[in-house]
């Protein structure tokens, strides 16, 4: 086992430069360098310590087996919801979508549907019409997708999605962060 890869993969994983892992334990930059290529090795309290900051236990930190990870998601896994005013029904595909960098879901808006309004965030979003035309309101400006089409749009600006469409509209929508 190299504790120095799977150190690296979990620190950039949480987003952190060597410095800040360094910081939030109390080691130095070179410390964590060396830890990273096997070039040193921890004491149990400080690879605790370590493991801590990076948001896993030591248990799951050693634990090398791949069955834990699902890889491969049915319709018994998804979930749904519909909102009748709105006119809408959103399937989250993956049931931990929310704890993922990207939350995948299939959207039907029905006729007239429109999904809730969002405020600007650091999201990115990702819409492939599969069936139907939607309108996109980015901030001020309008625009429209049909079957076939791709949206790709940094969420920086209050945003809406409206069926566009004498009838129903399906997309696949993929966000980061917590957009949904």
């Amino acid at each position: 086992m190299q504790i120095g890869a799977k150190i690296k993969a979990l620190r950039i994983k949480k987003g952190l430069t060597q410095e800040e892992l360094g910081e939030r334990t109390d080691l130095t930059k070179g410390f964590i360098s060396q830890l990273e290529r096997d070039l040193n090795s921890p004491s149990i309290e400080t690879l605790f310590s370590i493991l801590e900051v990076l948001g896993t236990k030591p248990k799951d930190f050693f634990d090398d087996t791949f069955e834990d990870q699902q890889v491969v998601y049915t319709e018994e896994d998804q979930t749904s919801y519909y909102d009748e005013e709105k006119k809408y029904e959103i399937k989250w595909l993956i049931p931990t979508s929310n704890e993922k960098e990207m939350e995948p879901v299939l959207l039907t808006l029905e006729e007239y549907g429109e999904f809730k309004k969002f405020e600007p965030s650091l999201a990115e979003t990702f819409i492939y019409v599969l069936k139907g035309r939607i309108r996109i309101i980015i901030g001020e400006e309008t625009f429209f997708a049909s079957e076939g089409n791709a949206v790709y749009f940094e969420a920086s600006k209050n945003h809406q999605i409206f069926n566009a469409h004498n009838g129903i509209t399906n997309v696949l929508l993929v966000a980061t962060e917590s957009y949904l």
